[in-house]
């Protein structure tokens, strides 16, 4: 019994994944050839609105939403793109309103949070979740990873191969090669030519040196 309930799982998880070849592949703006969104999929709308990239795979769990809910016209260009080849893990969830650009091969442990808009608490008098958000785009560099837990802010830009810790909460910008890690999120080394991996502040000392000499 247990191992009829186990290949009918199976074949259901596989029936049920969104690919370019299923009936749901077809709301995307564009799905590349190999992807596959695993079953169960987290919430999912506005696809009309997210471009995905050849070969990418995404875990089970995982909500990407565009815009505040569906049945919302975002106007005529796309407003996340996730590139081709990457790894996004089970149970994370991208939220996109204005722009999220996520680089080829970037893979991502599970439960990563991205999103371009957050509260705001200008006034203090109104409740923080009745005032108007406020959106700023995210772009993620081709080859980063971010570690299981990451959540990455409005307004953020990683360069390429950068390594965000697990639990780092990350906002601003960081220059390709970086590691950062932390709450709030700082470059904790980086990969310079001429140093190789080293923190940050050995490079400075090392410039002030040569300048003294």
């Amino acid at each position: 019994m247990g191992t009829l309930i186990h290949h009918a799982y199976t074949a259901i998880r596989h029936a049920g994944a969104i690919s370019p070849a299923s009936p749901a592949g077809y709301r995307f703006r564009r799905l590349g050839d190999g992807v596959s969104i695993a079953f169960p999929p987290g919430a999912i709308f506005g696809e009309q609105w997210m471009e995905i990239g050849d070969h990418t795979l995404i875990g089970e769990r995982v909500s990407l939403s565009c815009g505040m809910g569906p049945g919302v016209d975002l106007g005529p260009e796309s407003i996340l793109r996730i590139g081709g080849s990457c790894s996004i893990g089970r149970g994370s969830h991208i939220v996109a309103h204005q722009s999220i650009d996520i680089g080829e091969h970037v893979f991502t442990g599970p439960y990563v949070y991205i999103t371009d808009q957050n509260h705001v608490y200008d006034d203090p008098e109104i409740p923080i979740g009745r005032q108007w958000p406020r959106n700023s785009p995210v772009s993620i560099g081709a080859g980063s990873w971010l570690g299981a837990g990451a959540i990455i802010l409005p307004g953020t830009t990683l360069g390429r191969q950068c390594v965000v810790a697990g639990g780092a909460v990350v906002r601003g910008e960081f220059p390709d090669h970086s590691v950062v890690a932390g709450v709030p999120a700082k470059l904790v080394r980086r990969y310079t030519p001429e140093q190789g991996w080293h923190a940050p502040g050995i490079a400075l000392t090392m410039d002030r040196q040569a300048t003294a000499s």
